[in-house]
C-alpha cells in the first residue's frame, strides 16, 4: 500500500518529500492495528477486576454499573467531538496523548480504594479511547493507498484482538494475583505510546508533503445527491450500526450464559465456544473492508446484515452443534459490516473523516453498551432464550439498505 499516487505529476523535490512521507504506509496501518489492540486490552482490564473491586470496596451492583457506565458515556459522547475538531486542526501526536491517558486510567484503577475514584478512572480511560479512536480512523484511511476498506478493516481487528486478548490476561494475572496487579500492564500502554508517537511523525510529515496535483474533477455526494439525502443516509447507516451492535451484545454479554442454561455445557466449554464466536467475529471485521473494496460497499452491508436475518431467525430453535455453527456465521457476517459502513460514511461526507470516525465508533459503542443493558433486563424479566428470540429479528431492519444512495452511480457521473 502507499499513500500517495506514484502516477501523480509533481516536481522531483516534492516527490521526494511526498514519498518520504508517505514511504512506510503498510507499516503504519500495521502499526495502528497494533496499538488499536494494545488500546483495547488496557479499556478490557476495567471490567476484569469488577468482582475484585465489588468486595474489597463493598460496592453494590449499581455502583458497578455506574463505573461501566461513566466508562461508555465518557468514550461514546466524546468520539463526535474529537472528530469535528481534529477535522478542523489535525494533531498528528493526539494518539499517544490518547493512549497516555488510558495509562493514567489504568494506573487510577491499580491503585483506587474507593468507589469515586473508580468512577474517575472510568472517565478518564473513556477518553483516551475517544482522543484514539477518531484520529486513528484517520490515519489509516491515509495511509490505506486507495484501499480503504481493507486498511479500516485491519485497523478494527487489532481492538477485535485487544478485548479477546485482555480478559484472557485478566484471568491469568489480575484475579490471582488482585488489583494492583492491574498496574503491571502499564507497560502496554507505554509501548503503545511510543509507537503512536512514530505513526505521528509519519502523519505530521504526510501532512507537511506536498500535494500531487489533481488531474481531474469529482462531483461531491452532497452536491449530486443534496444535502437532505446525504443527512437521511447517515442515519440509516446509524440506525443500521444500532441492530449490529445491539444484536452483537446479546453475544459478547450473553452467549456464555446461554449455552450453559440452554444446553448444559460447562463453564469451561462455554468459554471456548465464545471464543470461536469471537474468532468468526475477527475473521469477519477482516474480510468486511476487503471485500467492500472490490464487490462495493453497498453488497457488503446488504450481505451482513440483512443476509444474516436467516441464520438470527434459526439460531433460538437448534441444538448445540447448530448454534455454535450459526453463530460462526452470524459472527462473521454481522462483523463485516462495520468495515463497510465506516468507509461508505466517509464517502459520502469527503473531508469529515475525524467526524465520522468519532460519531460511528462512539455511537457502536453506546450501543453495546445499551443493549448490554436492556438485555440483562430483559432476561431478568423473562429469560435468556426469549432474549435471544427477541434479538433474532434485529437482523430485518438491515432492509433500510435499499434506501441508502448508489455511489457508483456518482462515480460513473
Amino acid at each position: 500500500m502507499t499513500s500517495i499516487d506514484a502516477r501523480s505529476t509533481v516536481d522531483a523535490p516534492a516527490a521526494r518529500v511526498a514519498s518520504a512521507a508517505a514511504g512506510p504506509a503498510t507499516a503504519i496501518v500495521l502499526a495502528l492495528s497494533f496499538s488499536h489492540l494494545l488500546n483495547d486490552l488496557v479499556q478490557s482490564l476495567l471490567p476484569a477486576i469488577y468482582p475484585i473491586i465489588k468486595d474489597t470496596l463493598n460496592l453494590n451492583f449499581s455502583q458497578i454499573g455506574l463505573i461501566t457506565f461513566a466508562f461508555q458515556v465518557t468514550a461514546s459522547l466524546l468520539q463526535p467531538l474529537v472528530g469535528i475538531v481534529t477535522d478542523r486542526k489535525p494533531m498528528p501526536f493526539s494518539l499517544s496523548v490518547g493512549m497516555g491517558l488510558s495509562l493514567i486510567g489504568l494506573l487510577l484503577v491499580a491503585w483506587a480504594n474507593s468507589f469515586w475514584l473508580l468512577l474517575i478512572a472510568g472517565c478518564v480511560i473513556g477518553s483516551g479511547s475517544s482522543i484514539f479512536h477518531p484520529e486513528a480512523s484517520r490515519v489509516a484511511r491515509l495511509a490505506s493507498g486507495g484501499r480503504h476498506g481493507l486498511a479500516q478493516s485491519i485497523f478494527q481487528v487489532g481492538g477485535n484482538a485487544g478485548q479477546a486478548i485482555g480478559p484472557l490476561l485478566a484471568a491469568l494475572i489480575v484475579v490471582p494475583h488482585g488489583q494492583t496487579s492491574v498496574a503491571w500492564f502499564a507497560g502496554v500502554a507505554l509501548a503503545g505510546m511510543l509507537l503512536l508517537g512514530w505513526v505521528g511523525v509519519w502523519y505530521r510529515n504526510h501532512l507537511r508533503a506536498p500535494k500531487p496535483h489533481a488531474t481531474t474533477k469529482s462531483l461531491s455526494p452532497a452536491a449530486h445527491f443534496g444535502r437532505r439525502r446525504i443527512a437521511w443516509a447517515i442515519v440509516i447507516l446509524l440506525v443500521l450500526t444500532f441492530s449490529k451492535n445491539f444484536y452483537m451484545a446479546s453475544f459478547s454479554s450473553y452467549y456464555t450464559f446461554y449455552l450453559i442454561h440452554h444446553f448444559s455445557v460447562t463453564v469451561q466449554d462455554s468459554q471456548l465456544y465464545l471464543f470461536v464466536f469471537g474468532a468468526a467475529v475477527a475473521a469477519g471485521t477482516l474480510a468486511g473492508g476487503w471485500i467492500g473494496d472490490r464487490i462495493g460497499r453497498l453488497n457488503v452491508i446488504w450481505l451482513s446484515i440483512l443476509g444474516v436475518l436467516p441464520f438470527s431467525l434459526a439460531l433460538p430453535y437448534v441444538g448445540l452443534n447448530a448454534t455454535i455453527g450459526l453463530s460462526i456465521v452470524i459472527g462473521f457476517l454481522m462483523a463485516s459490516a462495520f468495515p463497510a459502513i465506516i468507509v461508505f460514511a466517509q464517502e459520502l461526507v469527503p473531508g469529515k473523516v475525524g467526524t465520522i470516525g468519532g460519531l460511528f465508533f462512539g455511537f457502536a459503542f453506546g450501543m453495546g453498551g445499551l443493549g448490554a443493558a436492556v438485555l440483562g433486563v430483559l432476561a431478568d424479566a423473562t429469560s435468556i432464550e426469549f432474549a435471544y428470540k427477541v434479538c433474532s429479528v434485529l437482523p430485518a431492519i438491515g432492509i433500510l439498505t435499499i434506501l441508502l444512495p448508489k455511489l457508483d452511480r456518482l462515480r460513473d457521473a
